[in-house]
């Protein structure tokens, strides 16, 4: 089992045709992911090495079968796709596009949880469950299928931990990119909700960052809802107050959403808070003993 990806899974692509969404989507593709159309107005009728494009999302869930969308669209037009993809009954949206602006997506965020869409981004690296499913633009080859579940604002600081988790000899269930802006459609929260119900998830790391209270709000989600044991690291604890560090979410306003109160809220709570990737994936593996 897993969760937001499995066999199941049957993705298009918008934004196929361009360089960004050619080379990644493929690249899923050759993971092993159920890749089967892209989506650009205009280009219906073409293929992506033998990939069929539509001008619609909605032609790509008639005639494809489409369940999930992945968007690489430029920023400007990246909002109309999430609403393209949920009017055309489309389950599970990941995008990737960064620099969407924030009111834009607040309203997309009223309509899209309405619709019941797991909406997973944007400014976000994706998806995997390793062995099953990759959607987005994670490295698939430095994880391996296990059991540890692992939901993060970072992509690169997921990708080293994932990595060093497989060099331990463990395996993740599946890797969630949330997304590094400040609106993003799927909070900690919504995936610890996920992870708690998934069978083949034993223990979950969260990979937070300065910002916002999302690490915060998680901790007190875990304490009342999460029986499974979770674990921590927060990026950010060099970080000067008032300056953006990397992503747009990633701000220091006065004395909230600094890294120290975030690791004070998670211990409060009972959940350990490593100071490095590596320390994180060590105490994971001493708790999976």
């Amino acid at each position: 089992m897993a969760i937001i990806l499995d066999h199941d899974t049957r993705l298009v692509v918008a934004g196929l045709t361009g360089s960004e969404g050619r080379f990644h989507g493929l690249r899923n593709r050759a993971y092993g992911t159920n890749l089967v159309a892209g989506v650009t107005p205009g280009k219906g009728g073409q293929e992506v090495e033998g990939v069929p494009v539509y001008d619609t999302v909605a032609e790509a869930v008639d005639e494809a079968g489409a369940n999930t969308s992945l968007i690489f669209v430029p920023a400007r037009f990246a909002v109309d796709a999430i609403y393209e993809a949920v009017d055309a009954g489309i389950g599970t949206v990941i995008c990737i596009t960064e620099h969407i602006p924030a009111h834009d997506m607040l309203r997309a965020y009223t309509y899209f949880r309405g619709q019941g869409t797991t909406m997973i981004g944007p400014n976000c690296p994706g998806v995997l469950s390793p062995g099953k499913a990759n959607a987005g633009i994670i490295p698939a080859e430095i994880f391996s299928e296990g059991s540890v579940g692992l939901v993060s604002r970072s992509g690169t600081l997921t990708y080293q931990i994932g990595h060093e988790l497989t060099q331990l000899g463990l395996g993740n269930s599946t890797i969630v990119g949330i997304g590094g802006d400040p609106v993003v459609g799927s909070s900690f929260v919504d995936v610890l909700a996920k992870f708690e119900a998934d069978e083949q998830t034993e223990l979950i790391v969260l990979v937070g960052e300065i910002g916002g209270d999302e690490e915060e709000k998680a901790a007190a989600y875990v304490a009342e809802h999460v029986t499974k044991p979770v674990l921590a690291y927060i990026a950010g604890f060099s970080a000067p107050s008032g300056k953006t560090m990397g992503h747009a979410g990633a701000i220091i306003s006065g004395s909230s959403g600094t890294a120290q109160g975030k690791k004070e809220a998670l211990e409060a709570r009972g959940i350990a808070v490593g100071t490095t990737p590596t320390e994180v994936a060590q105490m994971v593996a001493e708790r999976m003993k």
